[in-house]
C-alpha cells in the first residue's frame, strides 16, 4: 500500500543495502521444491540510516509537478478536441483508485494504528481533491479549447 516498488526493484534495493551494509544475510530457508528464501536483518548502520530517512520524511514536503499539468499548458493545437475524453477517462481513473483505496481502509481499518488510519485519510483525501480538481477542468474544457484555438489563429 505505501510504495509501488516492484518485485524485481526490491531485488535490487535489497542487493544495494546489503552492499551498503545497511543489511545482512541471517540465514537461507528452503521449503520443499519452492526457491531458497533469504532473510535479511538490519545492521546498526541501517538502523542509523533509517532514523536519518524518517526524520527527512517528516520534515521534508513534497509536492512533485504533475507532468498532466504541463501538457495542459503546452496543448497540440491538432488535439483540442480530444480534451474532454482524455479528462474524462482521468477523472474516471482516479474515482477508481479512490474506489479501491476506500475498499482497502474498509478492509485494514480494524487492524491499522491511529496514525496509519489518518495516512490512509490523506490518500483518501488527495485523491478527493483530485476527482474535485478534474471537475473543474472539465467545466472549463470549452473555454480552454477556445482560448487555445484563438492563440493558434484557427
Amino acid at each position: 500500500m505505501w510504495t509501488d516498488i516492484t518485485v524485481g526493484g526490491l531485488y535490487g534495493a535489497l542487493k544495494r543495502l546489503a552492499t551498503e551494509n545497511l543489511i545482512e544475510q541471517v540465514r537461507v530457508e528452503q521449503a520443499g521444491s519452492y526457491p531458497p528464501r533469504q532473510i535479511w536483518s538490519i545492521t546498526d548502520a541501517g538502523r542509523e540510516a533509517l532514523s536519518g530517512l524518517r526524520l527527512r520524511a517528516l520534515s521534508d514536503i513534497v509536492i512533485k509537478p504533475d507532468p498532466f499539468d504541463l501538457a495542459m499548458t503546452r496543448l497540440d493545437p491538432d488535439h483540442l478536441t480530444d480534451l474532454p475524453v482524455t479528462v474524462a477517462a482521468r477523472a474516471a481513473s482516479l474515482s477508481a483508485m479512490l474506489t479501491e483505496w476506500e475498499a482497502r481502509a474498509g478492509a485494514a481499518g480494524r487492524y491499522l494504528t491511529v496514525a496509519e488510519k489518518l495516512m490512509v485519510k490523506h490518500r483518501l483525501d488527495r485523491l478527493r481533491a483530485e476527482i474535485a480538481w478534474h471537475q473543474e477542468l472539465a467545466d472549463q474544457l470549452p473555454e480552454i479549447i477556445a482560448d487555445e484555438q484563438a492563440r493558434k489563429g484557427q
